[in-house]
Parts: C-alpha cells; sequence; structure tokens
C-alpha cells in the first residue's frame, strides 16, 4: 500500500544530514525502529524507490520525521531530496523492519545506520529507561556524528564515539573486538546493529567472540 505524504519542513541536522517533516497520512502505522521505501512525486524520479528510516514517533498523529543522509556528488534520491522545498509530495510504502525495541543493550551504529535507534532512544529517554543501553556510532569524523549533542543530553544512555579521523580525540575506529573489549564492561546481553555492509558483514562474529548469546542481535542493513 502506497501512503502519499507532503513535505512541512526541511532543515540542517549536519553539514550532510537533513531532517525532514511530513505530514502523517491517516492509517499510517509504524512502530519505533522501522523503514518504509520512499519516492520524490518529480518527474523522473517517481519509479526511484529508496528504504529510509522514520525517526519521529510512532506516537506523534500529524507528522512523521526522517533524517537522511545526502550524497551531493551523486545525482541520485538523496540528492533530489536535499532539494526538496515545503509543499513537495512522496510516496511512502507501508513500513518494514527487522529492528525493535527489545530491551536495553549495545546499540553499534555505523553512519546514517544510527537512524533506527533515533525513535529507540528518544522513548527510552522519555520514559527514564536507558539503564543498561550503551550506543557505540561510528563515523568518519566528528562532524559526521548525527544527533551527537542529542544523544549525549540523554540521562542513563552511555556513548562511545569513534571516528576514522587521526586528529579526533575520540576513540579510533574501525569497530573491531579489541575496541569492543575496550569499550564495554561486560559482554552484551543484547545487540542492535545497523551500518554499511563492511560493518553488518564483520561484527556479528565479533559480537558473538565478546560473548553476546546466540539469538540476541537484532540487525537491519539499510544499504
Amino acid at each position: 500500500m502506497t501512503h502519499i505524504a507532503t513535505l512541512r519542513q526541511i532543515e540542517n541536522v549536519t553539514h550532510d544530514t537533513v531532517r525532514l517533516d511530513l505530514t502523517r497520512p491517516e492509517g499510517f502505522r509504524f512502530t519505533a525502529g522501522q523503514a518504509v521505501d520512499l519516492s520524490i512525486q518529480r518527474e523522473g524520479w517517481r519509479s526511484e524507490e529508496r528504504p529510509f528510516t522514520l525517526t519521529g514517533s510512532p506516537d506523534d498523529p500529524e507528522w512523521l520525521e526522517f533524517i537522511i543522509k545526502i550524497y551531493p556528488d551523486h545525482d541520485g534520491v538523496t540528492r533530489q531530496i536535499g532539494q526538496l522545498t515545503p509543499g513537495a509530495t512522496l510516496h511512502l510504502s507501508a513500513p518494514w523492519g527487522a529492528i525493535r525495541d527489545a530491551g536495553p543493550g549495545l546499540f553499534v551504529a555505523g553512519g546514517a545506520g544510527v537512524t533506527p535507534f533515533v525513535p529507540i532512544l528518544r522513548a527510552r529517554a522519555e520514559a527514564g529507561t536507558l539503564d543498561g543501553c550503551h550506543l557505540v556510532y561510528a563515523n568518519r569524523g566528528e562532524a559526521d556524528i548525527i544527533l551527537r549533542r542529542d544523544w549525549e543530553a540523554m540521562a542513563g544512555l552511555r556513548t562511545s564515539f569513534v571516528v576514522d579521523e587521526a586528529h579526533s580525540d575520540l576513540p579510533q575506529g574501525p569497530i573491531d573486538a579489541a575496541l569492543l573489549r575496550r569499550l564495554l564492561d561486560a559482554a552484551p546481553r543484547r545487540a542492535y546493529l545497523c551500518g554499511p555492509p563492511g560493518m553488518m558483514e564483520a561484527l556479528p562474529p565479533v559480537l558473538a567472540e565478546l560473548g553476546l548469546p546466540e539469538g540476541a542481535l537484532i540487525a537491519e542493513d539499510l544499504s
């Protein structure tokens, strides 16, 4: 089923990431962590669907939020999204996705892969149930960290930002067994994982090696 939404507002989150606020179509329901296939209703782009996570609250009756990384050097869907203005029409598929809030745990993200965790951790922050939640978030540089101030302001959330740039005071990536051993106090009881293909392939066996119980990994590849 296709849902029609209208862009209310677009604003920058980082130097290459934007937040979209859309009208919420009647009857549109989703759970925190889910995504949709989104297309722009613009000539030449209507059939170009791409997956993006819903980052707003499922309980908001009026608005949907998306946080989307823009690739301006490539003439693709995200570049077109970055050029949208209020009033633009977008089509959304029915929500889908494997990530859901199954309880406190280790949240491991790379780049825009943090977006499924946004509504989950926001809801826990509002409820005061972030104890036992640890966000390990990798990016190329500090300027690429999406919602850094929000994460740091969430009482009870432990954050570990990891970057590739050598001149930063933050831990250097990639996220591997050695780095996770330094960052974690104990073996994770539950883990959530979302990031680029290399991370999605490399980290499940690493987490198992660190003691993550079988069946305790909740993962999504949005690439």
